[in-house]
């Protein structure tokens, strides 16, 4: 079974070198033959859905309300939740087997800590702006409480964070068996 990678980031207006490394992410997501998932609309999510997209990949946006037309022009598979943002983003953590987050503002906050209290792996890329060059300093051993509920994980490229998520991913699975 392919691997199920979310990247999670801002919507609306980034930084272009914060998007080209999001389509980067989700071009090497494509390349390893996993599956992308998404809030499937602007900013961070149609950069990586567009990486993926043009690599070959298959994209699904896991969507807020009940219109897929809001769901980006690279988004295979757009799945209505008729849920609000919030409510998504559960849809969209569980749906997951690891998590990549780039950049990121309150919402991609929030789907971290979900992420966290969900036991499911994430990869934070440092250095791509937001939130996620903001991680290390509240969870510098990787642990959001003492709880240690599941570590988190930094990278510096797309391609280490991507190799990560991906053998986290596997590491995941075989515990599942």
């Amino acid at each position: 079974m392919p691997a199920r990678i979310a990247v999670i980031g801002q919507s609306g207006q980034s930084p272009a070198k914060v998007l080209a490394l999001a389509e980067e992410v989700g071009k090497l997501i494509a390349q390893k033959a996993g599956i992308l998932l998404t809030g499937g609309t602007d900013g961070i999510m149609a950069a990586a859905s567009r990486g993926a997209s043009l690599a070959g990949g298959l994209v699904v946006g896991i969507l807020p309300g009940d219109d897929r037309r809001l769901a980006n022009s690279y988004v295979d598979v757009p799945i209505s939740t008729g849920l609000g943002f919030e409510q998504r983003s559960a849809v969209l953590i569980h749906s997951a087997d690891s998590v990549v987050m780039v950049a990121g503002g309150n919402g991609t906050l929030g789907e971290l800590s979900m992420a966290y209290q969900n036991r499911k792996n994430v990869v934070v890329l440092e250095g791509s702006g937001g939130w996620a060059d903001l991680v290390r300093a509240v969870a510098p051993d990787g642990y959001l409480d003492p709880r240690q509920t599941v570590k988190i994980h930094y990278a510096q490229t797309p391609r280490e964070a991507v190799e990560l998520a991906f053998s986290l991913s596997d590491q995941t699975a075989r515990e599942a068996i």
